[in-house]
């Protein structure tokens, strides 16, 4: 009988997890809390059960997805994902689910990235990613500044991503970060004369920008620009 550990009263985390596989095997179990954010980073588990920001990070990453989400389809790019999709790299033993994450179909079909299918084997039902995505955004909250940071760039790099972007709206000043792959670890584009910088991924530059709705809330603008070959 393995020991629970409870935290917040909200989650329950068996004692006996003491490996990725394990972690695994605990993620597709009807146990696993169906809210908040569980990750596996190397050799601990970090649970973020902070309700999400609506305005800071909600419209930010809704602004993201579906922007992505579009221009991946104008361009038979691949898939985008937002939201509980979990990630698993066993090489870096890394299981997580970013904010948004971009998959390509050049990635799928050649291996790289594998779907794996839910325990039923269901045709067309798939429960995680194994391998590294092409591109992950982390959009930074109260709760995961350390982990966003400093923590989730290195494993990222170490497990193949190619590309990294960081967003943090919660300042007086917008913060946005587009990182691709370097000789050791990610390195931060240069941004052009117009605040835009180069992903490689979608072979274009962004820009985001922010302004107040009707009501003062923040609303969130990705732009793009294709360079041309």
């Amino acid at each position: 009988m393995s020991t629970i550990v409870s935290f917040e009263n909200r989650v329950e985390l068996p004692l006996n997890i003491g490996s990725l596989a394990e972690f695994r095997m605990w993620t597709q179990t009807p146990h696993f809390p169906e809210t908040g954010r569980i990750d596996f980073l190397g050799d601990r588990i970090e649970v973020d059960m902070s309700p999400e920001n609506l305005y800071c990070h909600g419209t930010l990453k809704t602004e993201i997805s579906s922007v992505l989400h579009q221009l991946a389809r104008k361009q038979s790019l691949g898939d985008v994902f937002v939201d509980s999709t979990r990630v698993c790299c066993p090489g870096a033993n890394l299981s997580v689910e970013p904010d948004v994450v971009v998959v390509s179909y050049d990635s799928l079909e050649t291996g790289r990235v594998k779907l794996v299918p839910n325990a039923t084997e269901a045709a067309d039902q798939f429960v995680e990613l194994e391998g590294p995505p092409d591109l992950i955004v982390e959009i930074v909250s109260d709760s995961s500044v350390a982990k966003d940071v400093r923590r989730l760039p290195p494993v990222y790099f170490a497990a193949g991503v190619n590309e990294f972007w960081l967003a943090d709206a919660r300042g007086e000043k917008l913060e946005f970060q587009v990182y691709v792959r370097g000789d050791s670890a990610f390195v931060l584009q240069a941004a052009d004369s117009s605040g835009a910088q180069f992903s490689p991924t979608f072979n274009c530059r962004f820009r985001l920008e922010r302004s107040r709705n009707r009501v003062g809330n923040w609303i969130f603008d990705l732009s793009w620009q294709s360079i041309r070959p």
